[in-house]
């Protein structure tokens, strides 16, 4: 799976799990940042920066999935391959 794939395929998870993804102009003083996971209210959110790279969005992605537990639910093969690689053992903090 190539990059442009995996990332469609974690916004497909991230919203299947409930998160609105955001894609934003992010305008800050440290220029480090681009984006990432939060909660507002009982709402979860990931916000990212539209200039951001592929890689960088696939990374933010990633870390806030990390806070759920998508053991048990149904992914593409590649893509449960990745997030074991990256993330180990989900341990459903959200």
């Amino acid at each position: 799976m190539n990059h442009a794939e995996l990332l469609i395929q974690l916004e497909d998870l991230a919203n299947r799990l409930n998160i609105r993804v955001q894609y934003e102009s992010l305008k800050s003083e440290d220029p480090s940042t681009f984006g990432g996971f939060c909660r507002v209210s009982d709402r979860h959110l990931i916000i990212i920066h539209s200039k951001a790279t592929v890689s960088r969005k696939i990374d933010i992605f990633t870390e806030a999935l990390s806070h759920f537990d998508i053991d048990d639910l149904f992914m593409k093969p590649a893509l449960r391959e990745y997030l074991k690689k990256e993330m180990g053992p989900a341990d459903g903090q959200a």
